[in-house]
């Protein structure tokens, strides 16, 4: 034991060793660390090493998505290697001040946060709200822009919806995981609709899919032209957007905030801010109305065993759509002659062949225009169609398995074609078929979850925002899991209990 603990001194000892020759060799080879330190108070601990890790590399990596869009980060159109937008300019300015350079790591809107946690970069920002609940989970800079949360709604529904108040039971769509959504979660009985997109939110309001949209005014003002049925009618809360880091990176979030004073002071702040029609940040706080009680894990639970009922209803319908739709396929193609087999083999292999996630984003918003159909009905047709293309090859290879000579011996006995098919061929094909569907039917429920996109709240969307709550994957992951093994073991017990049975009239 007295040896352990001997050890155990001599490792920590090693470690201080090792810290502090690090943070000697950043203050003698780094450029900038004096000038850069000298911007950090006291309240940084003495041992966080978070700025002297970024100064020794020389590169501010900060993460951020580019579906937000413009005027936060995105792609330039007239040369798209190059990214531009408010927030590009401003890490770009900090960085320089702090003697860096700034690198822009892509990552969803969704598990930004998260990934930040985990590591995958030093900073988050992308048009992060300032909350007491990330002030007091992450280190957050001194803010560096204002907004207001605005209330859009069709023009035709102007004199209806006014306040929030006025759409309860109704579809608002918002961006999960911002200001907004705690809002509707905390103040309003509304039936809450996620998006990841900006766009996408004002498109389905655009189309009926959605009764009101609550969103940062940076965003609207932007995206409200390109949708010219869609009217403010209200701004319910006051905020402003921080730069986020981890709790434990005190110095680093410190020298941040220095070097936006320093940019304050020169004004150069003020002239980004200005060149894309952003408010500077006010001194007065977040005015959004305070959150409600925290859920609690029973509470969260429903929500799970909900969600795993929308899973397993939708993938049960998708699969009915796979089956009807994949049948005639394989029928087409075995016994319809030259154009429909050509037909159907130009179906097989455009679903097989493209991914069905473009498929729901080409059937959910690329249509809309065309037909405003819920994302529900969408993503039951999207799966079901995609799904068939795999079902007709099943099927006609069941088809094929069927000795030829049982189909002529029927014809011989004077059945017509589609009756010895029904009767003598289909049985026999079933057969060889249904350990395939029954794969696929498995595949299909975890498939699924790919429908968050067009903004239905299945299983695994319902895990990442109770992981994203509960700031742990882990818990939620593994009950999420446990939830898709329920669904899918009893159906591969079903699938091997009408496969024997369907062997027995062999």
């Amino acid at each position: 034991m007295a040896e352990l603990r001997f050890s155990w001194r001599l490792g920590q000892q090693a470690k201080r060793l090792m810290e502090m020759i690090a943070a000697a060799l950043v203050v003698a080879y780094v450029p900038g660390f004096v000038a850069a330190t000298e911007m950090i108070p006291a309240s940084a601990p003495a041992h966080d090493l978070s700025l002297a890790r970024v100064l020794e590399r020389g590169v501010l990596r900060w993460g951020g998505d580019l579906q937000g869009g413009e005027p936060y980060v995105f792609r330039d159109p007239t040369n798209p290697s190059v990214l531009v937008g408010f927030e590009v300019e401003l890490v770009d300015a900090v960085a320089r001040t702090l003697g860096l350079k700034a690198e822009f790591v892509q990552n969803d809107w969704s598990t930004l946060l998260s990934s930040l946690e985990r590591g995958n970069f030093d900073v988050a920002v992308n048009g992060i709200e300032v909350t007491p609940a990330r002030a007091a989970a992450y280190a957050l800079t001194r803010p560096y822009a204002s907004f207001r949360e605005s209330l859009l709604v069709r023009r035709d529904d102007a004199q209806k919806y006014r306040e929030l108040e006025h759409l309860r039971g109704h579809p608002v769509g918002t961006l999960a995981n911002s200001l907004a959504h705690e809002i509707l979660r905390a103040n309003t009985t509304a039936r809450i609709v996620l998006y990841e997109g900006v766009d996408e939110p004002l498109t389905d309001l655009s189309v009926g899919r959605i009764d009101a949209v609550l969103i940062d005014d940076i965003i609207a003002r932007r995206y409200l032209p390109g949708h010219p049925n869609l009217l403010e009618v209200a701004q319910v809360a006051v905020g402003s957007y921080a730069m986020v880091l981890r709790a434990s990176d005190l110095a680093l979030r410190d020298a941040l905030s220095a070097a936006l004073d320093t940019l304050d002071r020169s004004g150069e702040l003020h002239a980004i801010l200005q060149r894309w029609n952003i408010e500077p940040a006010q001194d007065h706080p977040t005015t959004a109305r305070p959150a409600g009680p925290l859920v609690t894990l029973t509470q969260q639970a429903e929500l799970f065993f909900r969600a795993a009922g929308v899973t397993l209803v939708l993938s049960t319908l998708a699969m009915i759509v796979a089956i009807a739709l994949g049948s005639l396929l394989s029928v087409a193609r075995q016994y319809g002659g030259a154009v429909l087999a050509t037909l159907a083999q130009g179906y097989v292999e455009l679903f097989r062949g493209t991914p069905v996630l473009l498929q729901l984003y080409v059937l959910y918003y690329g249509l809309a225009p065309l037909m405003a159909v819920d994302a529900f009905t969408t993503a039951v047709l999207g799966l079901g169609m995609n799904y068939a293309a795999y079902e007709a090859e099943l099927y006609r290879a069941g088809f094929q398995a069927v000795p030829r000579g049982q189909q002529e011996a029927a014809l011989a006995l004077g059945m017509s074609r589609w009756l010895a098919l029904r009767r003598i061929v289909l049985p026999q094909a079933i057969r060889v078929a249904l350990p395939g569907m029954a794969n696929d039917f498995i595949a299909l429920l975890k498939d699924s979850s790919i429908v968050s996109v067009i903004t239905v709240v299945e299983l695994t969307k319902q895990m990442t925002i109770t992981a994203v709550d509960l700031r742990s994957w882990l818990l939620p992951g593994v009950f999420c899991a446990a939830l898709y093994l329920a669904m899918s073991i009893p159906l591969s017990r079903l699938a091997l209990r009408l496969e024997r049975r369907l062997g027995k009239g062999r």
